[in-house]
Formats: structure tokens, C-alpha cells, sequence
């Protein structure tokens, strides 16, 4: 009863595997490289605006959240026991200015 039911998930997954696949063919040459190419070229562009416009605002509203309760946790601490630490504040803002200022150079980095 149980190897009958594994058997029926597994060709049912197989079928699905099937079905929802897609043959990709390279250029009449067999060209791989050159049909890879293309695709990075055509999708750079989209790649490249959408981590400028979604993923570094996204770690940097993290990173400023962060910062700003690191901050605030370090003030109550030095109101507390009088010594201010500043490791973990000064950490979280220099990842904050890497990632602010990351757009203007990283493309130039990967060669975009």
C-alpha cells in the first residue's frame, strides 16, 4: 500500500517535471556561449535597474533602521553606566555609506 502511493507521487512528479519543461536550443551552430551571451546582454540592462531601484534602497532602509535602534540602544546604555560604546554604531554606518554609495561604483566594478 505505501510503495503504490510513493510510486503514484513520483510519476505524478515526473509528468509534472515533464510537462512544465522547456527544450532551450543554442544557435544553429551549437553556440552556446554565444546564445549565453546574448541573454546577459539583453537582461543586464533589467538586472541592473532593478537592483538599483529595489535592492540597495532595501538594505539601506534596513541598514538605517539598524543604525538608528543601535544608536539608541548604545545613548540609553552610556546614560546608564556612563561609557558610550561606539563599535557597533560606527559599524552599521559604514555599511550604511558602502551600500548609499555602492550604485555609483559597483557596475563599474563587474564591467556593467
Amino acid at each position: 500500500m505505501n510503495y503504490s502511493k510513493i510510486m503514484r507521487i513520483l510519476v505524478v512528479a515526473l509528468l509534472l517535471t515533464m510537462i512544465f519543461s522547456t527544450n532551450s536550443f543554442a544557435v544553429a551552430s551549437g553556440d552556446v556561449a554565444g546564445a549565453i551571451e546574448g541573454t546577459w546582454n539583453d537582461a543586464s540592462g533589467q538586472i541592473k535597474t532593478v537592483v538599483n531601484k529595489v535592492v540597495f534602497p532595501a538594505i539601506d532602509l534596513i541598514l538605517a533602521v539598524f543604525f538608528f535602534a543601535k544608536l539608541g540602544m548604545a545613548y540609553f546604555d552610556y546614560r546608564k553606566h556612563g561609557q558610550f560604546e561606539w563599535a557597533s554604531p560606527a559599524i552599521l554606518f559604514a555599511c550604511l555609506v558602502f551600500t548609499l554609495t555602492a550604485p555609483v561604483y559597483i557596475w563599474t566594478i563587474l564591467g556593467m
